[in-house]
């Protein structure tokens, strides 16, 4: 996997590792809440050995005072030690428990020794490490004698009262929270990209099927306005903002893809199909329509979705009869061809009445001989039924130059896309490719390079934009 695809993945699923991250703080800022906290003072005594008379002596009681200061820290963790402490103070506690309390330390080649001392308030852990250095040093006087020479511990640095606890530390485990709870969201996202089987990217559709991807189409506000109409967004009616002009260019692409597709054949008919029957086929049918339509070409949509046409209606044209009354010879060719509003050069087929046996029809030889004689004169534009739910497109690809696949970014399963692309090669249907639908802004940028985003508005400055415009409008005079 690539750097970029990494980049994408948790820029697609950053609200993930966000929530996690802020997950893991407040579940340990609440740990933190009910624990107990614990406060550590500390005190420090030093060994001596008499008063010297001379400096032999001082050198001597010296190196006498540091090693028996080692042998001190085990006096210091003696049940002796912590029975006096617990005296001394009126604790309520065994000695073995408060021994479990107390750290020693005696810094190497050194006399003293430093006393560290746990409780749960401020004010016993300062009483505590005071009283034990004290319990330590009678403890160390009778063992040494009273002597005036005799080795004996001295209070070097009383302990203070500590202003906040060592437990929990709330700005170091928050810390750690959060790295961990980061640290847990990538691997979620990581983990969900790959459990999740929507295709998003036409590199990887590319790279997975083995198929051409003819074009990406962005997510357009006008292509998803109504159910119940086709918007052609190339042509005379095409809108002239930043979007309306980026989803042009997409089905213009598409049509130049289709135009050097193949340079030993030149494509006629097409299909367009889908795996699903949500995923914008018939919209991308239209579209690719119209884009050859501006080419000047003489051009044909036709609704072969017997079962649940869509074209007619999303045109505002008359459904009353088409292409099953041609099939059925019960009406001539000529008499329900209708021309598509504002797009010169351009018919509708409508599908006419729903058969009884829509497959059967679309893969008769009756519709074979009539896509023969359309191609003579038009660019046919198929727009069939979805490939999963029934086999009408996959028989339709028997008979026509190509199939071009229609799938929905971020709906589309691997499966799906899969499964369909099969039921074409099984009857041996030619597929051209795949368009990729409604790629989100984000998405167009990121595969595409920051170019792309000059043509999301703000990037794009007026007066760019005015040539911009002032050169496809242009283009379309020529054509």
């Amino acid at each position: 996997m690539r750097i970029d695809e990494y980049y994408r993945i948790l820029r697609r699923h950053w609200k993930i590792i966000v929530a996690a991250t802020l997950a893991a703080i407040a579940v340990m800022f609440v740990w933190d809440l009910f624990q107990p906290k614990v406060y550590q003072a500390s005190s420090s005594g030093f060994v001596t050995a008499g008063q010297p008379q001379n400096l032999s002596e001082a050198a001597f009681g010296d190196q006498l005072a540091k090693s028996r200061a080692t042998s001190y820290v085990d006096v210091a963790q003696s049940r002796a030690v912590a029975q006096q402490v617990i005296d001394d103070l009126n604790l309520q506690t065994t000695p073995a428990a408060l021994i479990n309390q107390i750290s020693v330390d005696q810094p190497t080649n050194t006399v003293l020794l430093r006393i560290s001392a746990n409780a749960s308030s401020p004010e016993q852990a300062q009483a505590i490490a005071n009283a034990w250095v004290k319990a330590l040093a009678a403890q160390v006087a009778k063992i040494e004698g009273s002597g005036a020479n005799s080795l004996r511990i001295n209070v070097q640095d009383p302990a203070q009262l500590p202003s906040s606890p060592i437990s929990p530390n709330t700005k170091l485990d928050l810390i750690i929270a959060g790295i961990v709870g980061l640290l847990g969201g990538i691997g979620l996202a990581m983990l969900r990209s790959q459990m999740d089987g929507r295709l998003r990217d036409p590199n990887k559709v590319r790279e997975q099927f083995g198929v051409p991807v003819l074009g990406s189409v962005p997510q357009n506000a006008q292509l998803s306005k109504s159910e119940r109409t086709i918007p052609i967004v190339v042509g005379e009616g095409v809108r002239t903002d930043t979007e309306g002009l980026v989803t042009a260019e997409a089905f213009l692409k598409m049509r130049t893809s289709l135009q050097y597709m193949n340079v030993d054949r030149t494509l006629r008919v097409i299909v367009v199909s889908s795996p699903n029957p949500d995923d914008g086929k018939s919209t991308v049918a239209a579209n690719i329509a119209a884009s050859v339509a501006l080419s000047g070409e003489k051009t044909l949509l036709v609704d072969a979705d017997l079962r649940r046409p869509s074209i007619a209606t999303g045109f505002g044209l008359l459904d009353g009869a088409g292409l099953a009354e041609v099939l059925a010879h019960r009406v001539d060719l000529a008499d329900v061809l209708q021309d598509a509003p504002e797009t010169p050069n351009l018919s509708v087929l409508a599908a006419g009445l729903t058969p009884p046996n829509p497959s059967e029809m679309l893969g008769s030889k009756a519709m074979k001989t009539l896509l023969d004689d359309l191609a003579k004169e038009y660019f046919v534009v198929i727009d069939a039924p979805p490939l999963l739910p029934v086999t009408d497109a996959a028989i339709l690809g028997t008979q026509v130059d190509g199939v071009v696949v229609v799938i929905c970014a971020g709906k589309t399963l691997d499966h799906q896309l899969e499964t369909s692309l099969r039921s074409l090669h099984e009857v041996h249907a030619d597929v051209l490719g795949v368009v990729m639908n409604k790629l989100s802004q984000r998405d167009m940028q990121s595969y595409y390079g920051s170019g792309y985003g000059t043509y999301y508005g703000r990037d794009l400055d007026p007066p760019a934009r005015s040539a911009r415009e002032r050169s496809v409008r242009r283009q379309r005079s020529k054509n």
